[in-house]
């Protein structure tokens, strides 16, 4: 039996203690799954105690940078976007980008050769940004904070930094701001000016399963996606590097399809 937990600011209404649960046991594993709600004052003693008691935690907004002094390196999409999702053994790996991937590719969405436009480029939103660049995607950035999107084009390049929104055709926008959860549940950071311009719209946030921001797209007729899939499937990347398993997309979405199917709403 693992034993398991996500440390985040507000885990409190995350569906992450489901979705591992369920995927060891499709994996044939069980495991116990805690949600860490951590405020910044407290996250030092937090993350000292997952390390030194638990085999594996998940890590989320804001604490995917804060993570990496704690642990002794990090690989792969870890290292290429400098954030942490996953934590085994001390070592930080991140699952974000191939989980994004993956839900595009089954929603239907094909970016190459397309113009994408990011909201955010934080944390999740480094990855996406570098995931579909390198997809082939014309990738145009926005986010309020002008020093993220400064520090990711010097990592990355290979996009459009935007200081200013102005309404455009895209074939896809993306939220990634976290703007329509928690707090801010019924705000959207864009309005139907610029959303009426796009073919599909994604948002990353998954509960409320219909943001504000994809309520304004659905109005207009367009296609949308939210970001359980993505949540599932990074999820299942990481439980995949936690039990040793190698992942297989198919076997991925044939569990979502499951996990659906037992978690209706």
């Amino acid at each position: 039996m693992y034993r398991l937990a996500v440390i985040g600011k507000d885990v409190s209404k995350s569906d992450s203690r489901k979705m591992h649960t369920f995927d060891f046991k499709g994996l044939g594993s069980e495991c116990t799954y805690d949600l860490l709600s951590t405020a910044k004052e407290d996250f030092d003693a937090t993350v000292k105690k997952l390390i030194a008691e638990y085999d594996a935690f998940n890590v989320t907004i804001p604490y995917k940078l804060d993570v990496i002094p704690y642990l002794d390196k990090i690989v792969g999409d870890a290292e290429v976007f400098g954030a942490v999702n996953v934590v085994k053994d001390k070592i930080g790996y991140n699952t974000d980008g191939v989980g994004f991937m993956l839900m595009l590719e089954n929603s239907g969405i094909d970016p190459a050769g397309k113009k994408v436009l990011v909201l955010g480029a934080g944390g999740a939103g480094r990855s996406v940004i570098k995931k579909l660049a390198d997809a082939g995607a014309k990738v145009y950035a926005y986010d309020l904070r002008k020093e993220n999107l400064e520090t990711v084009y010097k990592e990355f390049g290979n996009f459009k930094p935007l200081y200013s929104l102005q309404p455009d055709d895209y074939y896809l926008i993306i939220n990634i701001t976290g703007v329509g959860m928690h707090k801010t549940e019924g705000i959207s950071p864009v309005g139907e000016d610029i959303l009426s311009r796009t073919e599909i719209a994604c948002d990353l946030i998954y509960y409320p399963r219909k943001s504000e921001f994809l309520r304004i797209a659905e109005s207009l007729g367009k296609p949308i996606v939210n970001g359980e899939s993505m949540l599932f499937y990074q999820a299942y990347y990481g439980d995949c590097i936690i039990l040793g398993k190698t992942p297989d997309a198919k076997q991925a979405k044939k569990l979502y399809e499951e996990y659906r199917i037992a978690y209706p709403d």
